[in-house]
């Protein structure tokens, strides 16, 4: 191959790459910025959650929810058991534990909250999307989810 036919076949390659390039779509710098803030967020807000998890000496297992639903499950749960602790009972009852928390839930984000909590428990559920959250403090583990609810006629 001569000089000049290199020379000539090295230009084309350039041309279909700049081409190419051509085509595909740019992203653009504020689509970037958005995605690259919420991003950020989200991060920030899942740091606060394992702290305020950690802080209340609670193990967050499993959760479908979004940070502020897991804060308020969290948060209400530890205030109970502090409760329960300062009126004096040694074990609180895991049953009017779970009752709380499901009305707490219900009263806050509508109808269809269903709550386990216990040392030992199977379960196998399923949940609407963005509300299901597992999660143990000290030696009780509880599991909150949510289901649609249809009107039968």
């Amino acid at each position: 191959m001569t000089q000049i036919e290199e020379n000539t076949q090295n230009h084309c390659k350039l041309m279909i790459k700049q081409k190419r390039r051509a085509l595909l779509p740019k992203p653009k710098k504020t689509e970037e910025k958005i995605s690259n803030k919420s991003v950020q967020i989200k991060n920030e807000e899942e740091v606060k959650l394992a702290a305020l998890a950690i802080s209340f000496n609670i193990r967050l297992k499993s959760s479908d929810m979004p940070s502020a639903m897991q804060e308020r499950a969290l948060r209400h749960t530890r205030a109970l058991l502090d409760s329960a602790a300062s009126a004096g009972h040694r074990r609180p009852n895991p049953t009017l534990l779970a009752r709380s928390l499901k009305k707490e839930f219900d009263s806050v984000y509508g109808p269809a909250w269903h709550c386990v909590a216990g040392k030992s428990f199977g379960s196998f559920v399923t949940h609407s999307p963005g509300g299901f959250v597992y999660f143990s403090v000290d030696s009780l583990s509880f599991l909150l989810f949510k289901t649609e609810v249809h009107v039968i006629t």
